[in-house]
């Protein structure tokens, strides 16, 4: 394999691995503040895909507007599925929330099949973010060479966040122990909320970004992503943001040059990352960043 081939391959690598950063982030955020795993994640991020399809489709608006409209309304999706499945459930079985968030996951799927039809739709061309940079003999295109920059911002702001605000103190806290966190005085409900729209609102970010690059729409497109991202955030250590993006780049880059170097792999490409995550789990349980915690009994 040439120079340029490679780099190229290596670009596309970055650039998946930077949009799987960005749904992971959303998975571990909420694992670690609840040591729940967010299974309808993955479909909170299809939901984004058709709600910026019809933002610019039906209603017309701009770029720039449509990015922030569909933020926003991601972000108040996941905080009524927050609200509605799981705040009832806070003091319930492990297990009865586990089968609640595959419900949610399940009814987002089966909404959006009635409701936008299971046809699939083609995302709004953005000409700028498709349009090719040439780096020499490479040719690039620049909506791969933004999203990482796009996810190690967003990286940087969630860790000032977490790290520097009232807020980040009051998510910290109730990771430790909500109970006492909430004897405390801390706003248990509205800090969960907020953890739940800060992380929908980053899977709407790599929704954008992902129907820019991969422009197919459907009801079912969340499951695969959805999976991958959670297993990118346990690689890289579920609950640390950090490891999170980690796990994202590692997830994104093995697959793309996995089937660079052996293209006999091309059909087993989405089984590197069940291949991953075994190997993982069998060397390092806790993931490359995690902790090792006691669960409480």
């Amino acid at each position: 394999m040439d120079f340029p081939t490679f780099f190229q391959h290596l670009s596309n690598g970055i650039s998946l691995g930077s949009l799987y950063a960005l749904i992971a982030v959303g998975y571990t955020m909420v694992y670690g503040i609840l040591r729940l795993i967010n299974f309808a994640h993955g479909d909170i991020f299809m939901m984004a895909m058709y709600f910026a399809f019809f933002s610019i489709t039906l209603f017309h608006l701009p770029w720039y507007i449509a990015i922030v409209v569909v933020i926003l309304i991601t972000s108040v999706l996941g905080m009524l599925i927050e609200a509605a499945a799981y705040r009832p459930l806070r003091d319930a079985p492990k297990t009865s929330v586990l089968i609640s968030a595959i419900g949610v996951s399940f009814l987002l799927e089966n909404l959006a099949t009635y409701i936008f039809s299971g046809k699939p739709k083609s995302f709004p061309e953005f000409t700028y973010m498709t349009s090719t940079v040439q780096f020499g003999p490479v040719s690039v295109q620049r909506v791969s060479l933004l999203t990482p920059v796009v996810t190690l911002a967003a990286l940087a702001i969630l860790l000032y966040i977490i790290n520097r605000t009232k807020l980040g103190m009051a998510m910290r806290a109730v990771s430790k122990d909500y109970e006492t966190a909430r004897v405390m005085g801390i706003k248990i409900n509205r800090v969960i909320a907020a953890t739940f729209a800060i992380g929908s609102g980053l899977a709407a970010i790599g929704a954008i970004m992902w129907g820019v690059k991969y422009i197919r729409i459907e009801p079912m497109m969340g499951v695969m992503p959805g999976l991958k991202c959670f297993i990118a955030a346990v690689i890289g250590g579920i609950g640390n943001p950090v490891g999170a993006v980690l796990g994202g780049f590692i997830l994104g880059m093995g697959e793309v040059l996995l089937v660079a170097f052996i293209s006999q792999l091309t059909g087993w490409r989405d089984a590197f990352a069940f291949v991953a995550l075994i190997l993982v789990l069998l060397i390092r349980p806790t993931g490359i960043m995690g902790e090792k915690t006691t669960e409480k009994v």
